[in-house]
């Protein structure tokens, strides 16, 4: 019963396979859009509401700001409106008239207006009016919304023109301050990745050429998928005075003079399910993190004869009960009861295939012995993967096995990514070498064909064009620089830096 695609056989298909057979989302009618069905947006929310905690724990605050943006205000500033010009949609007209028979966009606008690409211009903006004096700083916003950017190759939350994100925002008095905000929100992202999505990363600075546009400098966390790819899981964005001056942030400071502020922004979005996706699914389906996971234990009745349904289902109420005491994460145990008419075994493999971390199947037997059948999603196909335990001992250990879940698919994830960050590799020529391989699945505790590459970088301007032509990218400076002296990978120049090669999504 598993997927028509294997990660090894075909591993984009793979990924397509797992979101449709985990019925997560699905391409829309409208080109380059997809509608994220209930399985998957359950998703989003559980990351959602984990990370709308961290936000208001660290004093953000949530609101909302238009979707619609003047062109004017992305004119202001140049260096940005560069880096999002072929993505930007516009809206030129307001409303549609009948021609011909015909519907036809009418009344044309005196300004043209940006659907929002990513939010700095128009937040900027508000900013400038609430700003003085320095004690109206910091300002500390976010905002949770959709995005659209006009993506040319759609992938299922990889890549669409809208998606969902959460963008935060902030003013401060001084660029230390801004820069420690930079710094703690991209500690935040490390934290969501890893503890609550299982998802090990590696954190850095981006290169000059891969920054945010108009960014001081723009931090990252990096994600490496099963097929050794690496995947940019969320961005925090020192922006200095740019968007400031452009915007005309300005304020009084305690000495009595005027300044421009000190703004920041940082994100992360609907990409990370593609994330999980990669880094946990298997070949039959879906893995999904206890922590994150929609339906944490699902039941499902194993009626045979029409008289047991009274009884199987008066048993299962009562182990369902019994199941909402528990407090796994120290948070209220998320369940359901699939009480659809279908056969019990089409209902289990449905729910393997999304990735429901604890499946158990109530039959007669079950009730007559006191007993539960459970079935855990990372055990599939091993001895413990099926275990029949008392009523009493299950209700006991639910919270301990999805705790224990938790750790064992971070630890599985982190070991793949320790294993597969090259830090032997010291020639250039040996370097192309390994880029020129295919890229395959990378199987459990082992070394794939093709993954990370952790090397020395002169940061000489002519290395641009030279990754283009090897189709990777430096994914980041990581913050834990050796110092020792090496040669360029790319150019054979002498080099100090480290940095993390890889190819990416």
């Amino acid at each position: 019963m598993g997927l028509k695609n294997t990660r090894a056989g075909n591993y984009p298909e793979w990924y397509q396979n797992v979101v449709s057979e985990a019925d997560m989302a699905e391409n829309s009618s409208s080109p380059g859009c997809m509608v994220i069905k209930p399985w998957g947006y359950g998703i989003w929310e559980r990351i959602r509401d984990v990370f709308d905690e961290k936000i208001k724990e660290t004093e953000h605050e949530n609101c909302y700001f238009p979707m619609f943006i003047p062109l004017s205000f992305f004119q202001k500033e140049a260096e940005h409106v560069d880096g999002f010009a072929k993505e930007m949609a516009v809206v030129t007209h307001s409303r549609l008239s009948m021609k011909d028979g015909k519907l036809t966009p009418d009344s044309k606008l005196e300004e043209p207006l940006i659907v929002r690409p990513t939010s700095e211009a128009i937040i900027a903006d508000s900013f400038s009016k609430w700003v003085k004096s320095y004690r109206d700083l910091p300002v500390l916003v976010n905002q949770w919304a959709n995005v659209v950017r006009w993506e040319m190759r759609p992938r299922l939350f990889l890549r669409t023109r809208e998606f969902l994100w959460q963008e935060g925002h902030t003013a401060h008095a001084n660029a230390a301050e801004a820069e420690e905000e930079t710094k703690r929100m991209l500690e935040a992202y490390r934290d969501l990745c890893e503890n609550t999505l299982a998802m090990p990363v590696l954190v850095g600075r981006k290169p000059e050429h891969e920054k945010f546009p108009g960014a001081v400098d723009t931090y990252c966390v990096e994600a490496m998928m099963q097929d050794g790819k690496a995947l940019q899981a969320g961005t925090s964005h020192f922006l200095g005075q740019n968007f400031a001056k452009s915007a005309n942030i300005s304020f009084i400071n305690n000495q009595g003079q005027s300044e421009y502020a000190y703004t920041t922004s940082w994100g992360v979005s609907t990409r990370l399910i593609g994330g999980v996706i990669m880094t946990h699914a298997d070949d039959d389906g879906m893995v999904v993190p206890p922590k994150i996971a929609p339906y944490q234990v699902v039941i499902v009745p194993v009626i045979k004869k029409p008289e047991d349904s009274e009884a199987i289902m008066a048993y299962i109420n009562k182990l369902a009960a019994a199941l909402k005491t528990q407090a796994p994460f120290a948070e209220k145990i998320r369940l359901k009861i699939d009480r659809r008419d279908k056969a019990s075994v089409d209902k289990f493999w449905e729910w393997t295939r999304k990735g429901a971390p604890v499946i158990c199947e109530i039959g007669m037997r079950d009730v007559e012995g006191n007993k539960v059948m459970v079935k855990e999603r990372t055990k599939l196909g091993t001895p413990e993967g099926k275990q029949i335990v008392g009523f009493d001992e299950f209700v006991a250990s639910v919270s301990s096995r999805l705790e224990q879940m938790q750790k064992d698919i971070f630890a599985k994830a982190k070991n793949r990514l320790e294993h597969n960050i090259r830090t032997d590799i010291t020639d250039p020529a040996e370097f192309k070498k390994y880029f020129a391989e295919s890229n395959v699945w990378i199987e459990d505790n082992k070394q794939g064909k093709v993954a990370f590459v952790r090397g020395k970088w002169s940061g000489d301007p002519e290395s641009e064009s030279i990754l283009k032509e090897m189709k990777i990218t430096i994914r980041c400076i990581p913050f834990d620089q050796s110092g020792s002296e090496g040669i360029c990978l790319l150019t054979g120049k002498p080099a100090t830096m480290d940095v993390i090669y890889a190819r990416s999504y």
